[in-house]
């Protein structure tokens, strides 16, 4: 490379669907929390499967959701978690308990560090990534 070559920016790992796991997926490019239940054991699921737990029925389907929820945990990094990350410090890496039960991983975005708090209403935000089919689940404050 060459100081006359532009750099382009690192390019983020991106998830790969498998079949198990596109409704998800699919559900957020459309706007959609959509999750697992089980009526078996009527309850929630996330992580997608492909067995209810506590019953290993294989009765799961999938339903849309609000994806609002309550902050149940964050931490914030300030350097990079991976070398891909560079330049996105600081990261508010956040769990977020979905009111239907099930928690799940994510980021928040469009807060001040400041207003963070445990226990805290999020609703979801979908992030389209430029150049690709792909859409990501983030979260903001309800309010």
């Amino acid at each position: 490379m060459t100081a006359d070559t532009p750099q382009r920016p690192p390019q983020r790992p991106l998830p790969t669907p498998i079949d198990r796991t596109q409704p998800f997926w699919d559900g957020l490019r459309e706007r959609q929390v959509r999750i697992q239940y089980s009526p078996s054991s009527d309850r929630w699921v996330f992580y997608p499967r492909s067995h209810a737990p506590l019953t290993l029925a294989d009765d799961l389907e999938w339903r849309d959701i609000s994806g609002e929820g309550t902050l149940y945990t964050y931490t914030i990094a300030r350097r990079p978690t991976a070398p891909d990350f560079t330049g996105d410090e600081p990261q508010i890496i956040a769990v977020v308990e979905l009111d239907e039960g099930p928690r799940l991983t994510s980021t928040l975005v469009n807060v001040e560090e400041s207003a963070i708090s445990v226990g805290m209403r999020v609703r979801p935000v979908f992030e389209d990534v430029p150049g690709t089919e792909t859409t990501l689940l983030r979260y903001e404050p309800a309010s």
